[in-house]
């Protein structure tokens, strides 16, 4: 069994008076792949936001390979090794690709190093090496979900906090992405915590799922065992059980956005 490499304990975190992470716990081993799926509002931004230190739960702990890391600047998370690629992918949109690329790699002093990291991105999403010196404002959406990862890997993380990468991507795009998540994740072995509303991908690449409700975990399982849940079926995928004359038949509504 893998080491765990991030556990979070009964973190609390506030929006003012109002609580939006009740208690939340959970584990994520060193090379795995972990979702978090829940519907808008139910507290998965918020999660990441108190993993990576942009939010201070009011209790509770994150651990990242034993040391804790509430109560530390965001900086600080990052050069420890946790990457976070926000939701709505905040690039600098007056820099080019390139200077983009070079922003995620502002702490490292290993000019050898980062110029391979450059070209190992580039071969990850070859369409920025074309608008390398294009400036990453006129990119389009899709394009600017793979400059925002491909900067959080310019860092070199060990941990990777993704939020809602397939957000406003069309289902070709959705699936380049996600195909390039896992080979980051298989070729570089850097831990993914993805946070994802397209429950029906994120199952199908993580090793293991929680469910997030109104800022509590509700349910946690392999994403193999998930998928075969029925309330998973029915309020995360679009497919509801129904009888018909004693025989078990399947209603499927469409996932995409």
């Amino acid at each position: 069994m893998a080491e765990t490499q991030l556990k979070v304990s009964n973190i609390e975190t506030y929006y003012g008076p109002i609580m939006a992470i009740r208690g939340v716990s959970f584990d994520v081993p060193q090379g795995d792949i972990v979702t978090i799926l829940g519907a808008n509002g139910a507290g998965k931004t918020t999660v990441l936001k108190t993993i990576c230190g942009v939010m201070d739960p009011q209790k509770g702990t994150v651990l990242f390979e034993g040391r804790e890391l509430q109560g530390m600047d965001p900086d600080k998370v990052m050069r420890l090794g946790v990457s976070h690629v926000p939701e709505g992918r905040e690039v600098f949109p007056f820099l080019t690709v390139r200077e983009n690329l070079r922003m995620g790699a502002y702490t490292r002093r290993d000019a050898d190093e980062v110029a391979k990291d450059l070209e190992t991105v580039f071969g990850y999403f070859p369409v920025l090496k074309e608008r390398a010196d294009q400036r990453a404002g006129s990119l389009s959406g899709g394009e600017q979900q793979m400059l925002a990862i491909s900067r959080a890997l310019m860092a070199r993380p060990r941990l990777m906090l993704l939020d809602e990468p397939s957000l406003g991507l069309s289902p070709k795009l959705v699936k380049e992405i996600f195909d390039i998540i896992v080979r980051i994740n298989k070729e570089r072995g850097v831990t993914i915590l993805l946070v994802e509303q397209n429950a029906n991908m994120a199952l199908q690449v993580a090793d293991y799922g929680y469910v997030l409700e109104v800022g509590r975990i509700v349910m946690a399982d392999t994403c193999e065992r998930l998928l075969q849940k029925e309330d998973i079926k029915e309020f995360y995928l679009g497919i509801k059980e129904e009888g018909a004359r004693g025989q078990r038949r399947w209603k499927k509504r469409k996932t995409w956005r």
